[in-house]
């Protein structure tokens, strides 16, 4: 059976569309998978900010991700905004029981610096999330709540990136975005080595739900059997591309172009 790739993202979902559940879905069916879901919570937001959050409690998130692995199944997991310990505690539980590569983005806070997790969530990202990574795609910011260093400079980010190995993560994609220069440049670092990703920085205000789509882009080169490295690469030209193509929507943070490959889409 040709699954083309099936990921199983468990996140929040974005009533705007440009972020969590919805840009996933859009990332990974513009690469060629099949993206299924466990919701983890609803938001109100729009490109201006966060409005309102209804966390979905963790039991049914627990039950989404179990009937679809059961029947659907999944070559991938990706986790996004999870919100709660008990939530969480679910997610862990759905990555061991899809026996799948899992891309975790720690999704701390929104674009708009709205807080989106509780307090005792970063311990369980570290103890439970972290050390199930096949890859960990943190930036700066996060990156220094789940290590406690300061990262504000690519030397930094190296340095947090050894710490969230030695956690126990699989990989890291180091994200540069927070770092300053007219360079950005993201690390893929790895027990064996580094390899990095660069270009130049796009001036754009087009950027919310980067994050997300990176992760969801980099599930389903894992899913389709792609090496970790092809898969970054391909992620990272397929964002990068995105933001190029952005259709300039609303007047705070816009979205990206997810359809940018689609004819007639650009």
């Amino acid at each position: 059976m040709n699954t083309h790739g099936r990921v199983l993202v468990i996140a929040g979902s974005y009533s705007g569309g440009g972020a969590g559940i919805q840009a996933d879905i859009k990332t990974v069916m513009a690469l060629g998978g099949f993206a299924t879901t466990a919701i983890t919570a609803i938001t109100a937001q729009n490109t201006l900010g966060v409005f309102g959050v209804h966390p979905i409690p963790p039991e049914m998130v627990l039950a989404q991700g179990r009937v679809v692995l059961g029947d659907i199944g999944a070559d991938a997991v990706k986790t996004g905004m999870l919100a709660s310990r008990a939530t969480i505690e679910a997610a862990a539980v759905l990555i061991d029981e899809a026996g799948a590569p899992a891309v975790i983005d720690p999704v701390m806070v929104a674009s708009s610096g709205a807080r989106l997790i509780e307090d005792d969530a970063v311990w369980a990202i570290t103890r439970l999330l972290i050390p199930r990574a096949a890859l960990l795609t943190p930036n700066a910011p996060e990156a220094a709540a789940l290590t406690s260093l300061v990262v504000e400079t690519s030397d930094d980010l190296r340095r947090a990136g050894e710490a969230l190995l030695e956690v126990g993560a699989k990989a890291v994609l180091m994200k540069g975005g927070h770092i300053a220069g007219e360079t950005l440049t993201d690390i893929l670092m790895t027990p064996a080595g580094e390899v990095s990703f660069s270009g130049p920085r796009i001036e754009t205000r087009n950027t919310h739900g980067t994050g997300c789509t990176l992760a969801s882009a980099c599930a389903t080169g894992l899913a389709q059997g792609l090496s970790l490295q092809d898969a970054v690469a391909r992620a990272w030209a397929y964002v990068a591309e995105a933001i190029r193509h952005a259709p300039e929507l609303g007047t705070g943070a816009g979205p990206l172009n997810h359809a940018w490959m689609t004819p007639d889409r650009t």
